[in-house]
Formats: C-alpha cells, structure tokens, sequence
C-alpha cells in the first residue's frame, strides 16, 4: 500500500510539472507571438500616441546643429542614415557622447597600468588616450554595423513575403495604398513599421512613387530599391502591377537563395578575413591603452614612423583586397 500511495503521488507530481511547463511554455511563446505580430509603429499607434507623433518619432531626421562646414553637416547626416537603417534611434550628437565616454572609462582603466613619472607620463597618458579612442570607436563602430546588417538582412527575409500580401491584396480588387496598409498590419518589425511609414507619407499628401523612394533610402536595401523602381516605373509606364510584383518577389527570392549559398562557400573565407582584418587594429589599440611604453619608447628612432607609415599603407591596400575578395556581387 505505502508503494502504490508514493507511485499515484509520483505520477501526479510528474503530470502537475508537465502541465506547469505547458502552460509556461503557451504563455511564453503566445507572447513572443504576438510581439512579432504587433509592430513598433503599431504599438505606438496603440498606446495612445497620434500618428503625427509617430511619424515624428520614426521619420524625421534631427536638425543637424550648426557646425560652419558642409562635409561636416553631411557626415552628420550620413551617420544618422547609417544609425536609422540599423533601427536605432540614437542621434549622431548622441552616439558621439557614448563614444567619448567609453572611450573615457577605458581611458581611465588604462591610466591604472602607467608607471613612471615627469614628461613620460604625459606621452604615455596622450597615447593610452588615443589607444582607448580607437578601442571605443571599433566598439561602437562594430555594434552598429551587425545591428545594420542584422536589420538589413531581416527586410529582405520579410519583403518577398509582403510583396506576395500585397499582391494578393491588389488581385483581391483593394487599392495599391490598401493592400500596403494591410502588409504594414499583418508583419512585423522592421518591414511592418516601414510599410506604415509608406502609407503615412502617402497620406500626409506625398507621391507613392516618392514615399516608396524614402522607404528605399531609410532601409539602405538594395531589394527596397528594386521595388521602388520597379513600381515607379510601373507609375509612369502602365503595365499589370501584379505580374510586376510577383516576379520582383521571385527575383528577390533567387537572389537571397543565391546569397546563403555564396556565403556558405566562403564562410572560412570571410572568417579569416575578418580576424586578419581586425585583430592587428585590436592588439594596437590595447597595447596603447595599458602599456604605452611599448611604442613611446620608440618615438626618438628615426626608423620609428617611416616604418610606421609604411605599415598603415600596407594595412589599407591590404584591407581594401580582403573586401574586394569577400565582398561577392550577385
């Protein structure tokens, strides 16, 4: 009797954690579910903000101060495009403040390694200093760029998909505008909140043509410039925009087919690339930061910065052959 009471309560304790688990399990991904679902345009559409204030929000680029000079203004510009297509909201003001202050707290932490005193600390502090700079900024720069591509690599997973919505839509007998509106409801971010950003601009009384144009630049796609043409074109010529969209979204298809695959055949390729590309620039910015002395050392050798500058120009050329070699075009 006693092993019949403690096998039933064994067995009612192995069902009772089967269905917590379950029920964990449900709840956890119902949950992401409806994250993918629900996109951050329409989550903020849903909390109460008015859709001028979304557009704001998502769109409109921050007034570039005044900095006195025209390449400065558009590298300001050019590096907020580069934070927005990596779907950040992080101004160039701002992302200039973070790189100065990791820079600072690595700075600081490479101040504990100096020994020494007088002069020789001074150089050495300029160069641990210039050691932390360049360590922060490959940081930054580093985390930005995979958030980019991460971003970039998502839309085109999702585009062919909404072409196809779309498509279906606008075969159904709905306007173009409403059939984008539909793809922007049903998919979710990054594709679902640009798709909204079409038919917002749309709405607010821009051309589709040029909202679709807008739509390319803000994602940096080469697949969102392929539709934007492609419906251009379609705008000013006639043509069945259906037949238009269901190839594009072949095309597109192919394309990343063939890019998974190039990408598979020189994976250890790429690799190596990327490791002789950034390991020089890493071990030299580290040791600048916690041993100075290591170069300062060195400064009084006339040898010193002629071989310097002889490896930076071969470091260059040899950067550029390496992108030249992985950088596939298809």
């Amino acid at each position: 009797m006693p092993g019949s009471v403690i096998a039933l309560v064994c067995v009612i304790a192995f069902v009772a954690v089967v269905l917590i688990v379950q029920s964990v399990g449900s709840f956890v991904f119902s949950t992401g579910d409806s994250q993918r679902r629900v996109n951050r345009r329409l989550s903020m559409l849903q909390s109460g903000m008015k859709p001028e204030e979304v557009y704001a929000t998502l769109v409109r680029a921050p007034k570039a101060p005044k900095l006195g000079n025209d390449r400065l203004t558009e590298l300001h510009d050019r590096v907020f495009d580069y934070t927005r297509q990596a779907g950040l909201g992080v101004t160039p003001l701002r992302l200039l403040f973070m790189w100065v202050g990791a820079g600072g707290l690595l700075w600081i932490v490479g101040l504990a390694f100096l020994q020494g005193g007088g002069s020789d600390i001074l150089v050495d502090g300029a160069v641990s200093l210039f050691g932390a700079a360049a360590l922060s900024f490959m940081g930054i720069g580093l985390f930005v760029g995979g958030r980019r591509r991460a971003r970039l690599r998502k839309i085109e997973e999702q585009l062919p998909l909404a072409l196809d919505v779309v498509n279906r839509a606008i075969r159904a007998g709905h306007p173009v505008i409403a059939a984008v509106q539909l793809a922007a409801n049903e998919l979710g971010d990054p594709i679902g909140s640009e798709f909204g950003l079409i038919v917002d601009e749309t709405t607010y009384g821009m051309e589709f043509r040029d909202a679709l144009a807008n739509f390319a630049k803000r994602t940096g796609s080469p697949d969102a410039h392929f539709f934007a043409v492609s419906v251009g074109i379609q705008s000013q010529t006639g043509g069945n925009l259906g037949e238009i969209l269901d190839g594009l979204a072949a095309v597109i298809r192919g394309r990343a087919s063939l890019a998974l695959k190039v990408k598979a055949l020189a994976s250890e390729g790429r690799t190596s690339a990327y490791i002789l590309s950034a390991l020089p620039a890493l071990v030299i910015g580290f040791f600048a930061l916690v041993s100075p002395g290591f170069y300062t050392d060195k400064f009084s050798d006339p040898v010193f910065w002629p071989v310097v500058a002889v490896i930076a120009v071969l470091y260059l050329v040899g950067w550029f052959m390496i992108q030249r070699i992985i950088n596939f075009k298809y």
